[in-house]
């Protein structure tokens, strides 16, 4: 029996509008302001994420281990990894690993306008 039921993924950043816009670039969707400090995303199949302000946000640094680890990354699966490469990095993403060894890895890293990291998996 489960305690509890999944709401959301909150990400810290500093512009909570832009970083939701960004991601409703990449999952569609409908972007809804709660208060300046918080945006919620929320995207078809009802799962939302949410971001939150934090002035002093640092981004995380991947892939290290210590005190400045990822944190947290999100995977979205993607029927054309090139194709949704160009499209992510045309909203805004930075590039992290692309290193996806001629396909057999499967996946390719990116980090968001904030800096968080996230992975376009091949579907």
């Amino acid at each position: 029996m489960a305690i509890a039921t999944y709401s959301l993924v909150a990400l810290d950043c500093p512009d909570p509008p832009a970083l939701a816009e960004f991601y409703a670039g990449v999952l569609g969707g409908e972007v809804k302001r709660d208060s300046d400090d918080w945006y919620d995303l929320h995207v078809p199949g009802g799962h939302r994420i949410a971001f939150q302000r934090v002035p002093e946000h640092r981004p995380p640094n991947w892939p290290s281990a210590d005190g400045g680890s990822q944190q947290l990354h999100l995977d979205f699966d993607v029927p054309d990894l090139d194709e949704a490469e160009a499209q992510v990095l045309a909203l805004g993403a930075t590039p992290l690993d692309l290193d996806d060894e001629g396909g057999r890895r499967g996946f390719r890293v990116y980090a968001d306008p904030a800096g968080h990291p996230f992975c376009l998996c091949r579907h």
